[in-house]
């Protein structure tokens, strides 16, 4: 009896080791605690502004992110987690001519929107009309 004791005592015992890892968080400072599920709504107006318009659940925070090609952060605003809505418009006319990015994250799922800013340049007429 004694004999059959011991191995049944190591093997559970390495089982419960086991599940013990396996249950173990690895990397706990890489999830967000709670994550918020999200609508987005990007558009410009006819005054050369961008509107962004976010719908969210409670419960976790959304981050808002307008980057340049280089991927320099120019704008950004974190909507908590008790908020529902956010309509944020900005004013792109101070920016250069090229191409932008709105990144909006929950810390897991990233959208992200390619704004072109574009400048028209004037054309001249293309016929002369001279009265005598």
């Amino acid at each position: 009896m004694k004999t059959l004791i011991k191995p049944l005592l190591v093997a559970f015992t390495l089982s419960l080791v086991t599940f013990s890892a396996s249950l173990a968080d690895v990397n706990p400072g890489s999830r967000p605690a709670a994550v918020a599920a999200y609508k987005t709504g990007i558009y410009s107006t006819m005054e050369g502004k961008l509107q962004i318009a976010l719908d969210k659940e409670t419960g976790g925070a959304v981050d808002i992110r307008l980057k340049n090609a280089d991927g320099k952060v120019l704008f950004y605003q974190r909507v908590g987690k008790n908020e529902k809505t956010s309509r944020i418009r900005l004013n792109l006319n101070e920016l250069q001519d090229g191409a932008y990015r709105v990144e909006v994250t929950n810390g897991v799922e990233t959208s992200t929107q390619v704004v072109t800013l574009s400048t028209q340049q004037p054309s001249a007429p293309s016929r002369l009309v001279a009265i005598n």
